[in-house]
């Protein structure tokens, strides 16, 4: 099994072992800025009893992980991703804050035949995850045959890499960062199928009973957290990484203004940065 994020998500892809482009950054900005978004999610979670057995699916550096052991305190969660990085960097933290009798890691794909033994959770979260897999139903009904009897999946997705900028940025050229995330996903769209699935109808067809569903707006300004500039700053990079065959040469050059962090027209240098995007989540039980 493996990560995600991050969408940024941001999660990560599970299938892909490397971290690369400062994803691990990404990750853990993302899990900084967006912490109380995260919470709310986590006590929403339609519970029969609290969880002491979780798995994180795809785990990344560890946001969802912390969040459950923060909202949980009587659980131990098992921690699994594709890429060592990932989990060298959750098993410091967890050090660092006195956590780590309370999480296993597992290193492992999602897409292999055989997947690890969980043992029996009472929660699985997989967090912008699911949509990297190339059989998402495999590991649906996968999920569904862990699971205690009445536990608990959640599936967490972002709508898309979330907005920075106002609509109208750069002045010199409006609409660049639409511009970019179209050139992205031009390019992205059969590498990743599955992003903005019916995840409804495919935990039902897993064998799931729905438990509910809910949609969080994220808007989060550089006034209200101090991160949201070196987020955007990273996310924007990695945004270029991608989608920079596909975008002219005028845009090009107007993006690689605003991630010159020593230029004058550098992101790092606006105060109207805001991170826009919506947070959502399915919740489905193993019948009992």
């Amino acid at each position: 099994m493996t990560r995600p994020a991050p969408h940024p998500a941001h999660s990560g892809d599970p299938r892909h072992p490397h971290d690369s482009d400062g994803h691990a950054e990404i990750l853990d900005l993302d899990a900084e800025v967006l912490a109380d978004h995260l919470a709310g999610i986590t006590a929403w979670l339609p519970l029969q009893a609290p969880p002491r057995r979780v798995v994180d699916l795809g785990c990344g550096t560890g946001a969802g992980t912390f969040a459950l052991l923060d909202r949980f305190p009587d659980a131990r969660v098992t921690a699994v991703d594709a890429s060592p990085g990932h989990l060298e960097r959750l098993t410091a933290k967890a050090r660092e804050r006195g956590l780590e009798e309370r999480v296993q890691v597992i290193p492992a794909d999602l897409d292999a035949p055989d997947w690890p033994g969980l043992g029996t959770p009472d929660l699985v979260w997989a967090s912008a995850s699911m949509h990297h897999l190339a059989d998402p139903g495999r590991a649906l009904r996968a999920v569904h045959d862990a699971l205690a009897p009445g536990g608990l999946f959640a599936v967490v997705e972002l709508a898309g890499f979330p907005r920075f900028l106002p609509p109208g940025a750069p002045s010199d050229r409006p609409g660049l960062e639409e511009r970019c995330h179209a050139a992205r996903e031009g390019l992205h769209t059969e590498r990743v199928p599955h992003r903005g699935a019916d995840w409804g109808r495919l935990l039902a067809d897993a064998g799931f009973t729905p438990a509910g569903t809910r949609t969080l707006t994220v808007h989060v300004g550089a006034a209200e957290h101090p991160a949201v500039g070196a987020y955007a700053l990273g996310s924007l990079r990695r945004l270029r990484h991608g989608a920079a065959g596909a975008l002219s040469p005028e845009d090009l050059a107007a993006l690689d203004r605003l991630l010159d962090t020593d230029g004058p027209h550098s992101l790092l240098r606006r105060d109207d940065l805001a991170v826009r995007t919506e947070r959502s989540v399915w919740a489905a039980r193993r019948p009992a």
